[in-house]
């Protein structure tokens, strides 16, 4: 199924689909993910606001504590791959000496359960106001260098306040080389690599195209992929047949 031009219908219609798209990736990452992590949607103040999908891990699993440990399969099918994602443009960026000594004093459940990656749909909100981008990318920062992965996922076309997209705008807090969306791919999915150096693998992507799996990592070098694309079309089921016409016609 093509990606569709929410451009054309309400923000609270992309927002229904969104709470669904959501609700769909928890529920296909929950059978693949290897034993001690869960995947669970949130309404909460976090790192990237409300309605983000957390990765959580119940203790500190091998694949923490040995990158060998893990050996792909688990009885809910979950896979963790060491294999570099193919994902076509990949960038690196290292934290500064003041952020690397910084201190921040984190609020921690004791039961253990502590987040280790974040999936963030961006919403129309998002861009909505200078205030509310900028929040959002800084929040976006401050997820990765405190070390919690981290994929994006942007159908909104670039604005004025992202004229490289999203990725461009948030991995300028880690590079300052210079990242441009090719013309004929303004839409993003990002995901990041939140070691040191921080690790970007950015697939631009466009309307009318079909979405890649995303590599949701678990460790440094270490992931799960998001079949984006089923649960898209999982998600789309749901949307009134009134706005399924309108995007549809487009598509």
């Amino acid at each position: 199924m093509p990606i569709h031009d929410w451009t054309r219908v309400t923000d609270g219609t992309f927002h229904a689909f969104h709470t669904s798209w959501v609700s769909s990736i928890q529920e296909i990452l929950n059978d693949r993910l290897p034993p001690d992590y869960y995947a669970q949607a949130e309404q909460i103040a976090g790192p990237l606001g409300p309605d983000v999908l957390t990765l959580q891990a119940t203790d500190a699993p091998d694949v923490e504590r040995n990158g060998h440990a893990w050996n792909g399969t688990d009885s809910g099918g979950g896979v963790a791959i060491a294999a570099k994602p193919r994902i076509r443009l990949v960038d690196e960026g290292d934290m500064n000496d003041y952020v690397l000594k910084r201190r921040t004093i984190v609020i921690r459940h004791t039961s253990g359960d502590r987040i280790v990656a974040l999936l963030e749909i961006v919403s129309p909100g998002n861009k909505s106001s200078r205030h509310a981008f900028e929040s959002f990318v800084e929040k976006a920062a401050e997820a990765l260098y405190r070390g919690y992965h981290l994929i994006i996922v942007d159908l909104f076309p670039p604005t004025s306040r992202d004229p490289e997209g999203i990725h461009s705008a948030i991995w300028h807090e880690f590079n300052d080389t210079a990242f441009a969306l090719p013309k004929d791919a303004p839409l993003t999915l990002a995901a990041y690599s939140a070691g040191n150096p921080k690790r970007a693998y950015v697939e631009p992507t466009a309307v009318g195209r079909e979405l890649i799996a995303m590599p949701l990592f678990l460790t440094e070098d270490r992931f799960v992929e998001v079949p984006l694309e089923d649960t898209y079309q999982s998600a789309y089921r749901g949307v009134p047949k009134k706005y399924k016409a309108i995007l549809d016609a487009a598509a």
